[in-house]
């Protein structure tokens, strides 16, 4: 890489080792970072062959999951090693047992992606949706290791479009191939020369098919929401949604329930959102533990990795981040037959538009288009019935991407792998 983008990324790295003092997520990237070559040195067993998934963060880890479950039925003998940019995917997945190795992404420096490249030696290199770092980038072609970007969607705007960002398009050539989302996605980047690209799809509809046909029950959440005529769930929810629907659940009919399942708390989240809704919440642990909810009417889901289960007990959903950085999985709740409702940030999510274009997505602004969107889905069965319909069957209309990869790169990587002894295939 350039010596700009070499400067770029050590002063990002010491941006991250100067916020850890004060901020306890730039703390987990840090002394996280400093464990992943000790976990390699341990993990990683000798003559035996690995593929390499990095995933930004959970969302990206969802996505590439079917691919990952995948390789582990079909090759059991190869290895896999799963890096994480962000604490927020590694924290949660650390313990993920699809994954021989899971690890922080060492800082993409020269000196670190040589070393962490001839230390896994991939037979392959997997990217999730996005996340370009040129170095490793540049160490996996100079190792002729195949290159692989899944579920990439691209637009006009970003960088690689631009007049100046010739440094990134040589990391996208980079590749051995691109699958993307849409066509609109090949069309940009054969403009600018990339040829090796297929409209495979969306992984993260597979991966939500697969959550649904393996949801768990939760009688106490099905007993709690059995007395109400209308459940609206807030997944993922942030403070800057609850100014939003909290409101309206306040004033809404006593039979109405509502299900927030915050994207990150602690417990002085969990204590502010107790006072919030009128009449009090229990939190779901409480409720496991047999406490009864009295004049609750609000459920808050005080622990991680239960939210794609607990759609099943709504009849709306309400997707947060909408009015953040976007919105997190809509199709979590879509899979389900859920009309699914999120703010204006949702221009980086070809779903999203998709839902809306169909009728099972709606889009609010403020709390008055919340007010009118949620009135109507509570009080009109039919519509609420027309557009939970249309959402299930867009999320259906789209499987198939992991299958389309799979096909096309990973199997014939796998079989000309032909040696059943992973020793006498290392070199």
């Amino acid at each position: 890489m350039n010596a700009l983008y070499n400067i770029a990324v050590r002063l990002y790295d010491l941006g991250i080792r100067a916020a850890a003092a004060r901020n306890a997520k730039a703390a987990l990237l840090r002394d996280g970072r400093r464990l992943t070559f000790p976990t390699l040195a341990s993990a990683l067993e000798p003559g035996r062959r690995y593929v390499w998934i990095h995933a930004a963060s959970l969302g990206e880890f969802e996505q590439g999951r079917p691919l990952i479950e995948r390789i582990r039925h079909e090759s059991p003998h190869t290895g896999i090693v799963l890096t994480f940019f962000s604490p927020s995917g590694y924290e949660v997945r650390k313990n993920y047992r699809g994954a021989d190795i899971v690890c922080y992404l060492p800082a993409d420096t020269p000196r670190q992606a040589r070393r962490f490249v001839e230390t896994v030696r991939p037979m392959a290199a997997i990217f999730v949706k996005y996340e370009f770092w040129g170095n490793l980038l540049d160490e996996l072609q100079r190792h002729d290791t195949p290159v692989y970007l899944i579920s990439a969607i691209f637009r006009p705007r970003h960088i690689f479009f631009r007049p100046w960002g010739g440094t990134f398009r040589r990391m996208l050539r980079c590749f051995t191939h691109i699958f993307v989302q849409d066509e609109t996605s090949q069309r940009l980047l054969s403009g600018i020369g990339c040829r090796e690209v297929t409209v495979a799809g969306d992984t993260r509809f597979d991966r939500v098919t697969d959550i649904l046909n393996t949801t768990v029950e939760m009688p106490e959440v099905e007993r709690f929401v059995a007395p109400s005529a209308f459940t609206l769930i807030a997944g993922s929810s942030w403070p800057a949604d609850e100014e939003h629907y909290i409101g309206w659940f306040n004033s809404a009919p006593a039979s109405t329930r509502l299900i927030i399942a915050p994207h990150e708390f602690d417990a002085a989240r969990i204590s502010a959102l107790r006072r919030m809704p009128e009449g009090g919440a229990i939190t779901l642990s409480e409720l496991e533990a047999g406490q009864t909810p009295g004049e609750a009417r609000c459920l808050i889901i005080d622990c991680f990795g239960k939210l794609a289960s607990l759609y099943r007990y709504a009849d709306t959903a309400l997707i947060g981040g909408g009015f953040g950085a976007g919105i997190h999985n809509i199709n979590e709740a879509a899979v389900y037959g859920l009309p699914v409702v999120f703010g204006p940030r949702h221009e980086k999510f070809k779903e999203a538009t998709d839902l809306i274009q169909c009728g099972g997505g709606f889009c609010y602004t403020d709390r008055t288009t919340l007010d009118s969107i949620l009135d109507r889905l509570s009080t009109d069965t039919d519509c609420r019935a027309k557009a939970g319909q249309a959402a299930g069957d867009y999320v259906r209309s789209q499987l198939g991407a992991t299958d389309r990869i799979w096909n096309a790169a990973i199997a014939p990587l796998l079989s000309s792998d032909t040696d059943s002894d992973p020793k006498k295939r290392h070199s």
